[in-house]
């Protein structure tokens, strides 16, 4: 084997965004910390695409118990309460922070930050910076983290954990040049997004093809859930290259309402009490089952409509949306947006207990990758509260893990090298692989699902899991190790889907009948390791 240079750190946080980044941050002061990107830090990833906002109790009139129980049932209880709790207790102070580092939110007019209402939440509690939160957040955070020690390194793609004397100690990694680079680390948080670039329409950015899940899988994590895909209602519809560009909750916040192609405005049919302003698993549905049965727009959309809003308002509250549809032709505060369900977002994902640690000694995880905050279903706003908690939980906790003398071991490096040699012997073109497979996933494993369709898509994954990918050029490694982990994913959430026999939140099967809801059901958790997958049921795993 050649001989490869290591890069020896205390935390090594694998990932650039919002949970990521506050990651580093946390562990920089306990020692020497590397934060690992794939992208440019900040630039990557969803949380700068973010534009809703961000949930957090500020008001007397509501209450972390609220928000405790709006989540709950948001989340179909398939959420752990523990990790619940800390979302509501933390989410306060955790903005504040950023606020205290210089971020810049809507204010009403007693100075206080602005809080707008979202679905399935009682209380207006979400607060935003216009309709680019995340984008301000991100700001914020890249801004603190250069006043932090914290050794950047961007443009390395992480494409497997490395392990140790029974622990999790770095990670191998692929750089511009597809030149294999290695980071050992006394603890890794892994940080690494979503992953619903696997469907064909997705809000995700290039980024979201679920890398974390695949390489947390492959080192033998447990991860659970992995079933409950939120398909956000409210996804661009056209042009062609912007299908599924997200259309913020928000514009349902100041008061966008939801018309069928007759004009009709058709959520009373479905949640006559929340109306717009229900949780987006029953929005969604809601929209999918009006274009089934014929009542959708000629490009297989609704519309979503605020031209009874001041344009003052729209200007001041969804900049971005204006401007995004005025570059599609369209002037919101005249005419209404055409949208459809997208893939958004992973509730489940790698497991942890409430300080962000995994089952794997040495390896922590937060943000969209850690599976159980949001149960069977995410309220909006709650995902980028859930970037700050948890980042902050996974870095401060891997920055007081022991320093060990870190020793990686070689021969797992010699299995990495060898895969990747194989991929100049492969035969089939990763971009045909992912096309493909993004086909399959947004087909059979969207928001109606069945056995058949399932049993269909998991043929499929495993067929393409099974081809040999060609990497023409060293710079195409990273590409087909990306596809490779794609797969992997697909696989999880297929798998899971195949778990769960009810109907549950974001997962529905047209199949299946039940004389149960989401207080009364028998089944848990779904989970999937290398050593054993299944579901809970009633507490005990089967």
């Amino acid at each position: 084997m050649r001989s490869f240079d290591v890069s020896d750190c205390h935390v090594l946080v694998i990932g650039s965004g919002g949970a990521g980044v506050r990651a580093a941050i946390e562990a920089s002061p306990h020692g020497e910390t590397v934060l690992l990107s794939k992208t440019l830090t900040g630039k990557g990833g969803c949380t700068t695409m973010a534009e809703g906002g961000y949930n957090a109790v500020l008001r007397a009139q509501d209450s972390s118990t609220c928000h405790f129980e709006d989540t709950m049932k948001g989340g179909a209880f398939l959420n752990d309460p523990a990790l619940v709790s800390a979302l509501v207790d933390e989410a306060p102070a955790r903005v504040s922070d950023l606020l205290r580092w210089g971020a810049v939110f809507d204010v009403n007019d007693s100075a206080e930050v602005a809080q707008r209402p979202f679905g399935g939440q009682r209380f207006p509690r979400t607060c935003y910076a216009g309709d680019r939160t995340g984008h301000e957040m991100i700001r914020t955070l890249t801004e603190h983290l250069a006043t932090t020690n914290v050794n950047v390194v961007e443009e390395v793609a992480a494409i497997s954990l490395l392990s140790g004397n029974g622990r999790v100690c770095g990670a191998a990694g692929l750089d511009q040049k597809g030149e294999l680079r290695l980071f050992s680390a006394d603890a890794t948080v892994l940080a690494t997004g979503g992953g619903t670039r696997v469907y064909d329409v997705s809000t995700n950015s290039s980024s979201g093809t679920g890398d974390g899940y695949a390489m947390a899988y492959e080192a033998g994590a447990t991860l659970i859930d992995m079933e409950q895909v939120q398909f956000h209602p409210t996804g661009a519809v056209y042009p062609y290259d912007a299908r599924g560009r997200l259309v913020t909750e928000a514009v349902r916040g100041e008061g966008g309402v939801l018309r069928n192609g007759a004009g009709e405005r058709f959520m009373a049919r479905y949640d006559p009490d929340r109306m717009e302003l229900s949780t987006r698993d029953v929005v969604a549905r809601a929209i999918a089952t009006e274009v089934q049965e014929g009542r959708g727009t000629p490009r297989g959309g609704v519309w979503l409509d605020v031209t009874h809003l001041p344009p003052e308002v729209i200007e001041a509250r969804l900049p971005v949306m204006l401007e995004q549809f005025l570059k599609f032709g369209v002037d919101i505060r005249s005419e209404p947006m055409e949208v459809a369900p997208t893939a958004h977002h992973l509730m489940g994902g790698v497991q942890i207990s409430p300080s962000a640690a995994t089952c794997l000694p040495g390896l922590f995880a937060c943000g969209e990758v850690a599976g159980g905050v949001h149960g069977a279903n995410r309220l909006g706003g709650n995902a980028l509260a859930d970037t700050q908690v948890f980042g902050r939980r996974a870095g401060d906790s891997a920055g007081r893990s022991e320093k060990r003398v870190v020793q990686i071991d070689r021969a797992q490096v010699e299995v990495i090298e060898t895969r990747l040699n194989r991929l100049y012997e492969g035969e089939c073109d990763p971009a045909n692989v992912r096309r493909t497979l993004q086909q399959a996933m947004w087909h059979n494993v969207g928001i109606f699902r069945t056995e058949e369709g399932l049993k269909l898509a998991l043929a499929e994954v495993c067929s393409l899991s099974n081809l040999q990918l060609k990497a023409r050029t060293a710079l195409q490694l990273a590409e087909c190790r990306t596809v490779q982990n794609m797969c992997t994913t697909a696989s999880l959430i297929v798998r899971a889907a195949l778990l769960r026999p009810e109907s549950r939140g974001a997962h529905v099967r047209r199949d299946i009948t039940q004389n149960w809801d989401a207080t009364s059901s028998p089944y848990g958790h779904t989970f999937i390791s290398t050593a054993r997958e299944g579901i809970d049921v009633r507490g005990s795993a089967t």
